[in-house]
């Protein structure tokens, strides 16, 4: 039976009436009087499969009604319509062959704390609510790469082993290069300005890493982001940008995603509001909307979780935060000419108290202002000599902005930890499995 043909759960629309083969996993039984159903799921899907004594012989019977759940198993039968069933479809069984018994299951129906869950991360991936977040990652990947593929972005990938920071020295991974001290990249985003001279518009997408010390629920010390990044881009079209990107990877997730989102409890409804125009305020506006709200907030610093959190809970849409101050932003972002405090930067902090999903800016294009900039921030001037030369060998304006996926998925699949929202989290004190 090993060597039948495969067919997939997800497929059994195609194929009502007919005699199929599923190979899989025994997900969970019940008994109705004398008639027998088990649930196997194969990855794509899950199938409830119907039968009593006399439709197959006793002994698998009984086989069947004390296989330990997760056992691997290959089932044969006829695929019927059933709106009452998962997924719509049933099985009339015929036949079925144990592949492997499992041991007891350790996770069962009764409430796990996260640090058994996460110990058995391995395990958990199989849970419905598990099952559902990552399918919807997979969807939220394709949609990133068909919208800038479709808008003829070049995807350019940058390194993960960097000879300096991007983002700041007090969050780097120390890597010995044969002997020379490097880095885990924060980002890809400066390689990503030297491609954007070569193709125009590019974009990049990739694992990252931050050794943040912070144990939060939006905090991953390894994370995947998209980073596009366009020639003669200012910022007020880096906010389009931006605007359309979440509207469209949204909207895609909401159309194809529907078993999912349901699973998940998810109201989508919240989601369909998401479309143009998203609210715009500067920092300035934002630190008197804190303050309004009885917030003690000093001009100058950064914003916390809560202080997003609360900028955000006045809107249906994402807000869209320009015009932060220069000593709270990278060294590489463009100062505002109508007011020097400020950088000509973007970030968007997501509804429902979700946080910033996407920072952005206008880069430094001026080669004497980059170097300042360098030197203000203590950076070494040698690592960032070939960053230097893309101002001396046709400097142009540019943009770009970088997109975390777990903590965008977080916000779209309503997941309250990102922990969830990635296969194997890696996390302060966290590294196992």
């Amino acid at each position: 039976m090993t060597n039948e043909k495969q067919t997939y759960i997800s497929d059994f629309g195609k194929h009502v009436g007919n005699d199929v083969t599923v190979k899989g996993w025994l997900y969970n039984r019940r008994s109705s009087g004398k008639i027998q159903f088990i649930l196997v799921r194969d990855g794509t899907g899950i199938v409830q499969c119907v039968f009593q004594k006399g439709d197959i012989p006793d002994e698998l019977y009984e086989e069947l009604d004390h296989l330990p759940l997760e056992s691997s198993i290959i089932i044969n039968g006829i695929v019927r319509e059933d709106k009452r069933a998962p997924g719509g479809y049933e099985m009339g069984l015929k036949s079925a062959r144990t592949v492997n018994i499992a041991e007891e299951f350790p996770i069962t129906k009764k409430d796990h704390g996260p640090g058994f869950l996460m110990e058995h991360r391995h395990l958990w991936l199989r849970s419905k609510k598990q099952h559902a977040i990552l399918r919807i990652r997979s969807r939220l990947i394709k949609s990133i790469y068909d919208f800038f593929f479709d808008r003829g972005y070049t995807l350019a990938d940058t390194p993960i082993i960097t000879p300096a920071a991007c983002e700041g020295t007090t969050t780097l991974f120390n890597v010995d290069y044969f002997g020379e001290p490097a880095y885990l990249a924060q980002s890809g985003q400066l390689y990503s300005e030297a491609t954007a001279a070569a193709f125009g518009k590019v974009f990049c997408f990739g694992p990252t890493f931050r050794a943040e010390k912070s144990k939060t629920r939006r905090h991953l010390t390894e994370f995947w982001m998209v980073e596009p990044e366009v020639a003669y881009m200012e910022l007020d079209g880096l906010c389009e940008l931006a605007e359309e990107f979440l509207t469209t990877i949204v909207g895609d997730v909401v159309r194809d995603c529907v078993a999912e989102l349901a699973t998940l409890e998810r109201d989508v409804e919240l989601l369909k509001k998401i479309a143009p125009p998203f609210p715009r305020i500067t920092y300035t506006e934002a630190v008197e909307m804190l303050r309004e709200k009885g917030h003690e907030f000093e001009w100058g610093n950064d914003f916390g979780a809560p202080d997003e959190t609360a900028l955000s809970e006045s809107f249906d849409k994402p807000l869209m935060v320009t015009n932060y101050p220069v000593d709270a932003k990278a060294f590489y972002m463009k100062r505002d000419a109508q007011d020097p405090r400020t950088a000509l930067c973007l970030d968007v902090l997501a509804t429902e108290g979700h946080g910033e999903i996407i920072g952005g800016s206008q880069r430094e294009d001026d080669l004497t202002a980059l170097r300042q900039r360098i030197k203000e921030h203590g950076l070494p001037e040698d690592a960032f000599k070939w960053y230097v030369d893309l101002r001396r060998f046709g400097s142009f304006p540019h943009s770009g902005f970088g997109l975390g996926l777990e903590r965008a998925l977080s916000w779209i699949a309503g997941v309250e930890h990102i922990r969830e929202c990635i296969p194997f989290p890696r996390m302060l004190y966290k590294i196992y499995p």
